[in-house]
């Protein structure tokens, strides 16, 4: 019994006392009783109020769901004759309930008419159908179904103290009706809930993959930057589905944990690792390069041309043996390496320019030995052509240097009168040559004897009419006569 109800029979049972000197099981409110006509008056319609405010108390609260109906349904209203249907009064104000053939006494509410104790009786019951209308209007909008079986159950045991008069049967197949609808939606709500915790484990299990795939590569290989940031971007993840996510159970959650803290730790050892050898590679390669600068900044002030210059050759191929600094340190060190070298060549180009403006006359003079020497060309008469050639010569050595830039130009250009002056001694000389004269002569001697055979040959061949040896002797013989004609050429002009 609830308390409110508790409380109402305390009230009536007062009333009741003063008037039978009897206590009752139950009865109306004290407020209703007070208000009540003595019971020699006419029966009059008592007016229906509003559920007691302890019957609502005794209500489980259900989640309020976004899908319910804005307007309810108007709670039910049991008619006195439906009332007289499933209960009777007597004559002391004693109610009594009829359910499945059997009575049962309810409570007891004196001082008023039959109607309006059965109906005091029967706003009971219509308070606990009310509450079944509005948990039938939750589940067919399918709200949440927390707490919606203990509501069930709760209504059950206040229709089983049987203090109020109704179709309690009828509220009880409702009720059962209800509790099967309940426990479908329940398995609908833990399948959903299933599938959307799948997924969010899912979720979960894809940045954990990524994160160990990330931490998993090769130090040397990693782009750091990229994977740093996206390293932040799966941890971000993380913490919005720890703070917003589907709970996946302590167990999981930690498995997963783990595994991702792990892998940000090897992460994070590995990139420290990483940036700490190439500091001490860094590290190195400055102080390799800063020994090349030195000795380049102590070259440039160096007026021994030749001798700077190849040291600089070798210190720019060590520099390019050297290993690489960071961006920043290396374009530093390259830039004062170079600046080292620009002073130098500078000054050299300087010096150079000075001696070339000092060769300009020289230049002149040995332009025009250079026409000199291509006026011996085409070579006519050796003899003359080499006593002229040294002429020039002579001057050409006496004229002295020329500017660098016309250098390589003017001597190419006397080399050119030597070569061909050279290439007719040659010739000459292969004329002039004894053993050359020697060798040719006894090769016409035997080609001229080497003829007389074959033309005998020829003649027998044709004397005794043999074809094929004429052929053969023929061919022969006008090879050997071509060889001698050229070697008599070759002859002629030994001679």
């Amino acid at each position: 019994m609830t308390d409110s109800q508790k409380s109402d029979e305390t009230v009536a049972a007062a009333a009741s006392e003063t008037e039978s000197g009897a206590p009752v099981t139950e009865q109306a409110p004290a407020a209703e009783a007070a208000s009540a006509p003595a019971p020699a008056a006419a029966p009059r319609p008592a007016p229906r109020p509003a559920p007691s405010p302890a019957a609502f108390a005794a209500r489980p609260k259900a989640a309020p769901s976004p899908a319910a109906p804005a307007v309810a349904a108007a709670a039910p209203s049991t008619s006195a004759a439906e009332a007289a249907r499933w209960g009777r009064v007597e004559g002391d104000g004693h109610v009594f309930l009829t359910i499945d053939g059997a009575e049962h006494p309810v409570g007891q509410y004196p001082g008023v008419s039959d109607d309006e104790a059965l109906a005091y009786f029967a706003r009971k019951y219509d308070d606990v159908v009310a509450q079944i209308v509005l948990l039938e209007q939750r589940v067919a909008s399918k709200a949440p179904a927390a707490d919606m079986q203990k509501t069930v159950t709760h209504l059950r045991e206040q229709l089983a103290e049987r203090n109020m008069v109704g179709d309690l049967r009828a509220a009880e197949g409702r009720l059962d009706t209800l509790s099967g609808q309940i426990t479908e939606l329940e398995k609908s709500e833990k399948a959903e809930h299933d599938a959307v915790r799948a997924a969010e484990l899912a979720a979960r299990e894809a940045i954990v993959a990524e994160a160990e795939q990330i931490s998993a590569q090769d130090p040397s290989q990693v782009q750091w930057k990229t994977s740093s940031a996206r390293m932040n971007e799966l941890f971000e993840n993380w913490k919005t589905a720890q703070k917003s996510g589907v709970r996946l159970g302590r167990s999981n959650e930690d498995a997963l944990w783990k595994r991702f803290r792990a892998a940000r730790t090897v992460f994070d050892r590995h990139r420290r690792a990483y940036f700490s050898q190439l500091d001490s590679n860094n590290s190195a390669a400055k102080a390799a390069k800063e020994k090349l600068i030195v000795e380049a900044e102590a070259l440039s002030s160096s007026t021994e041309w030749g001798y700077a210059a190849g040291e600089y050759r070798r210190l720019m191929d060590q520099w390019k043996a050297a290993p690489r600094a960071s961006r920043k340190d290396d374009d530093a060190l390259w830039a004062r390496f170079r600046a080292a070298q620009d002073v130098f060549f500078t000054n050299r180009q300087a010096a150079n320019e000075e001696i070339d403006q000092e060769y300009g006359a020289n230049l002149v003079v040995k332009e025009a030995l250079l026409a000199e020497a291509n006026g011996l060309l085409p070579i006519t008469d050796l003899a003359a052509a080499k006593k002229a050639l040294q002429s020039i010569r002579d001057r050409w050595e006496e004229a002295g240097k020329v500017p660098r830039a016309d250098m390589g130009r003017v001597e190419a250009g006397l080399r050119k009168v030597e070569d061909a002056v050279r290439h007719a001694e040659d010739e000459n000389w292969k004329r002039s040559n004894p053993e050359t004269k020697a060798r040719t002569n006894s090769a016409l001697s035997q080609l001229e004897s080497a003829i007389a055979g074959l033309k005998e040959d020829l003649a027998k061949a044709e004397k005794a009419g043999d074809e094929r040896k004429i052929k053969d002797a023929r061919e022969a013989l006008e090879a050997r006569q071509a060889w001698l004609e050229q070697l008599e050429r070759s002859a002629s002009e030994l001679s």
